[in-house]
C-alpha cells in the first residue's frame, strides 16, 4: 500500500515537472518576442533609415560627422565623402560617421 502512494507520488511529481518545463519554455519564448519588438526591431528599423539617408546625400549637403566636425559635401565616393569644412580645408570621412545636418534637415524659420 505504501508502495503504491509512492510510485503515483513520484509519477504525479514528473508531471508537474513536465508542465513546469512547458511554462519554462513559454516565458522563454516570450521573452525573445518582448525584445524582438521593443529592442531589436526599432534599431533594425532606425539603423536602415539611417543608411539610406547616406545613400541620398550629394554634393552641396550640410553634415556633421560622428566627431562633431560640420562642414558641406565636396565629393561623393562610394565609400567616403570629401567634406569642406573652411575655405580650403577639405577632409576625407567614412560614409559610417557621417549624418545629416540639423540645418540641413529643418526648413529654416523665417522671421
Amino acid at each position: 500500500m505504501l508502495s503504491t502512494i509512492l510510485l503515483q507520488a513520484t509519477a504525479g511529481a514528473d508531471g508537474a515537472q513536465a508542465g513546469n518545463q512547458w511554462s519554462f519554455w513559454i516565458m522563454m519564448i516570450l521573452i525573445f518576442v518582448v525584445f524582438y519588438f521593443f529592442m531589436i526591431r526599432p534599431q533594425t528599423k532606425k539603423q536602415k533609415e539611417l543608411q539610406k539617408q547616406r545613400e541620398e546625400m550629394k554634393k552641396g549637403d550640410k553634415v556633421v560627422t560622428a566627431g562633431g566636425i560640420y562642414g558641406e559635401i565636396k565629393e561623393v565616393k562610394e565609400n567616403y565623402f570629401l567634406i569642406t569644412i573652411d575655405k580650403d580645408v577639405v577632409i576625407r570621412v567614412d560614409k559610417n560617421s557621417v549624418y545629416a545636418s540639423a540645418e540641413d534637415a529643418q526648413p529654416a524659420q523665417k522671421a
